[in-house]
């Protein structure tokens, strides 16, 4: 079911829902910008209903479940709310309260949980086989995203020694010119994408590089060009991205190669460790 036509579904079905149904399409078809970013909790408490009952509506419509009709729900709002409207629907979402702190707290530890469980164990081993094989590894990511991509960056770099971050638009594709077959690109993009990475990306397909995708659901379009594609979650009602899971998504990717390859990155720790202590890279306590 294409994301464009979940509000029209639920609309058809009202005439053969239960009370407790129609309470919740009610909700989510007043609401279908705030809707999609409410969890399963927090939208039984706005509509006053069980959350087994938000389970079974989900399923009533066809879907696997509430997971499923959310990601479909999120990918038409965050393309279409500009960051000026996100701003707007945080306040709706987080009211004035202290408690809205503790909230967003839970929310990105169930952006967590649904990446944590989502995760396809066999994609992710691939990844990391494409990597280990990798004559170059190139990382993509642009506007917020590049402080995922720095950090990447930084432990690739002392893990492989052969990977590049590329982010200026400018000069990406200067960058990128030489990428082959046997290079690896890593492409990291989250709603509302950047249209400059996917289009590095898509060059680099071009030019038969692996890619893997580092993003948050099938309708991203960079999924389009990647070998890979590993599944984050970043919802969060709010003008800015919650890259908390997606960032967890990548330690967990880091901490995996390193214990694959822990004999070369000990010895490089260990060259880097003297460079460190030789130029008082660190603070120490006299």
């Amino acid at each position: 079911m294409r994301h464009q036509n979940v509000y029209k579904k639920i609309a058809s079905q009202m005439p053969n829902m239960s009370k407790s149904q129609i309470k919740i399409a009610n909700y989510m078809l007043k609401n279908p910008y705030s809707m999609p970013f409410l969890t399963v909790n927090k939208l039984a408490k706005m509509t006053e209903v069980s959350e087994a009952t938000i389970i079974r509506f989900a399923h009533f419509l066809g879907f696997s479940g509430y997971h499923e009709m959310q990601q479909l729900m999120i990918v038409s709002v965050e393309q279409q709310l500009n960051t000026v409207e996100r701003l707007e629907l945080s306040r709706k979402v987080y009211n004035k309260t202290e408690q809205s702190v503790y909230e967003i707290f839970q929310d990105d530890m169930k952006n967590i949980q649904a990446t944590m469980e989502n995760v396809n164990i066999e994609d992710f081993k691939q990844a990391v086989q494409y990597l280990l094989e990798a004559k170059k590894i190139y990382i993509v990511a642009n506007r917020s995203v590049v402080s995922l991509a720095i950090f990447l960056q930084y432990y690739f770099d002392i893990i492989f020694g052969n990977s590049e971050l590329v982010h200026t638009t400018e000069s990406a594709f200067e960058r990128i010119y030489n990428v082959n077959k046997g290079d690896v690109v890593i492409g990291i993009t989250f709603a509302r994408y950047t249209k400059s990475t996917i289009d590095v990306v898509s060059y680099a397909h071009q030019r038969q590089a692996t890619i893997i995708a580092i993003t948050d659901n099938l309708l991203s379009p960079i999924t389009s060009y990647a070998d890979i594609s590993l599944f984050s979650s970043s919802q969060m009602p709010s003008f800015l991205d919650s890259f908390v899971a997606p960032l967890s998504l990548i330690n967990a990717l880091i901490a995996y190669i390193g214990r694959i390859k822990h004999a070369e990155i000990d010895k490089r720790l260990e060259n880097l460790e003297e460079i460190w202590d030789h130029y008082d890279v660190f603070y120490k306590r006299m």
